[in-house]
């Protein structure tokens, strides 16, 4: 298991099944086995053949698994594309202190962009799931989304640009940010949002999109944090019809792209040590929304 938070649970295969036999015993002759993934926030292990277990591994994280728990099922009967169905929901115990869930298994990989044949039906079928998404009507206690306005973020993010000036083009990522963060924010009516569309988010099978996962950051809020993967994902060709087939304004557009510089200039020093897979990917991000011509 790796270490990527202070305060981070040890989480293995010995004590999952611990929990499947004390909680869920119709399932503890299913073998269990451990799941490499780039994901920062919980643990993953197969069950079996057709089921995984997901473990928040730090405490901030385990209210998102509940939340998300709740809004899959009502989000399920509204997208054409396949998201985490929960089958089971685990309770807190001497073992483990928080929630943790059981659901179908998904086949399909990480996004890569290098085993990708035609990386234009991927965009269409992002670009479907995120319209479909933004469709989806509000619940009176939904939660809300997406982070703080850009300008709050401001000195934070400089702080981990100047913690990274080694690993990227310091002076030009400084320049855009500064001509970023001024963005107008969203004042408009808030919509469903993912919230966290990044390459180990995005399944693909086949090379078409197999699933959406990982929805512990949903909710409700500013549409442009679901235009991340404009630079998380895409290259400048896809970008291109990636902004066209989804009909963004300028405005949204630099808020989005504001909002992938931020994030990705947490990631770096956060995860320099224990993550690299996760920092390589922020880097691309950076190369991309240097590349590209938003001004």
């Amino acid at each position: 298991m790796n270490f990527l938070h202070d305060g981070q649970m040890e989480i293995n295969v010995e004590l999952v099944k611990s929990l499947i036999q004390s909680q869920f015993p119709e399932y503890e002759n299913l073998p269990i086995v451990e799941f490499d993934s780039t994901g920062t926030v919980n643990s993953i292990f197969k069950l079996g053949n057709d089921l995984y277990v997901r473990l928040p591994i730090v405490e901030t994280y385990a209210d998102s698994l509940l939340k998300e728990y709740k809004i899959l099922p009502y989000f399920s009967k509204q997208l054409s594309i396949e998201i985490p169905e929960p089958i089971k929901l685990g309770e807190p115990d001497t073992l483990y202190p928080f929630n943790w869930a059981i659901y179908k298994w998904i086949d399909g990989e990480p996004y890569d962009n290098n085993k990708i044949v035609n990386s234009q039906i991927i965009v269409s079928e992002l670009v479907n799931f995120i319209k479909e998404l933004h469709a989806i009507d509000l619940l009176d206690d939904a939660p809300k989304a997406g982070r703080k306005p850009l300008l709050e973020l401001n000195t934070m993010t400089i702080e981990t640009l100047n913690d990274s000036k080694e690993e990227i083009e310091y002076t030009k990522v400084i320049k855009t940010w500064e001509k970023l963060v001024n963005t107008p924010v969203w004042d408009k009516k808030p919509v469903w949002i993912h919230a966290d569309l990044l390459k180990s988010n995005i399944l693909v099978k086949n090379n078409r999109v197999a699933a959406v996962i990982d929805f512990g950051g949903a909710g409700i809020g500013d549409p442009a944090f679901d235009i991340i993967p404009a630079w998380a994902i895409f290259d400048s060709k896809n970008r291109y019809i990636f902004r066209k087939l989804l009909n963004v304004n300028d405005t949204v557009w630099h808020r989005a792209c504001a909002y992938a510089l931020h994030q990705a200039a947490l990631i770096i020093p956060y995860y320099r040590k224990s993550n690299p897979r996760f920092v390589k990917q922020a880097m691309e991000t950076i190369n991309e929304i240097i590349i590209d011509n938003i001004m």
